[in-house]
């Protein structure tokens, strides 16, 4: 039977969609093509139809998991983002969060297509995060960019430490819950405590 071309992309949009969420919760080298074709739903035999490689895949995994994030941030207010991101609930459920803090430690080791597709997911999220009245003059925005990268790099940064530790872990909880006090309080202009 043959596949139409509109089934064909809704088949392909949901491999990336699969793909996207393995990667982040086991890393790409956690995932073979086998088990994701599986997962999606369909034959192994049938991710090359698709796909030229994995690492084609990962980088377009990667740029959907890093759009949805950079959307996600865009969908409420800056300190309830900030709350959730540094939350425990965020940090158990890898496979449902952030793309950069599932996978940046992982796309540093991989071909520069998946290393490009973070670098602009990165620049997206810096954009989504700045503020109208940052943009007042060069000087100001270069100032407000700067704060965003040390924001965001404390943030995951956060996370992934916060990973790394055991669960049960009274550091893991620890790491989320200075970091998210800190960031909050420079977000805020106040002094973190």
């Amino acid at each position: 039977m043959k596949v139409t071309k509109a089934q064909a992309q809704a088949n392909r949009a949901h491999i990336v969609d699969t793909a996207s969420t393995l990667f982040r919760e086991r890393g790409y080298d956690g995932v073979g093509v086998a088990d994701l074709m599986a997962a999606a739903g369909f034959t192994h035999g049938g991710f090359y139809k698709h796909f030229g490689s994995k690492a084609d895949l990962m980088a377009e995994a990667a740029s959907c998991g890093l759009a949805k994030s950079a959307e996600a941030a865009t969908c409420t207010d800056r300190e309830s983002f900030v709350r959730y991101y540094l939350s425990r609930e965020h940090r158990d459920a890898p496979g449902q969060g952030c793309t950069m803090a599932a996978l940046c430690t992982d796309a540093a080791r991989q071909p520069a297509g998946v290393r490009a597709a973070f670098a602009a997911g990165i620049e997206a999220q810096l954009a989504v995060s700045s503020a109208p009245e940052e943009q007042t003059d060069a000087a100001t925005a270069e100032q407000a960019r700067a704060r965003r990268i040390a924001l965001m790099a404390q943030a995951v940064g956060a996370m992934v430490l916060s990973r790394s530790c055991p669960d049960d872990s009274a550091l893991a909880d620890e790491l989320l819950d200075v970091c998210r006090a800190d960031v909050l309080a420079r977000m805020s202009g106040a002094s973190a405590p």
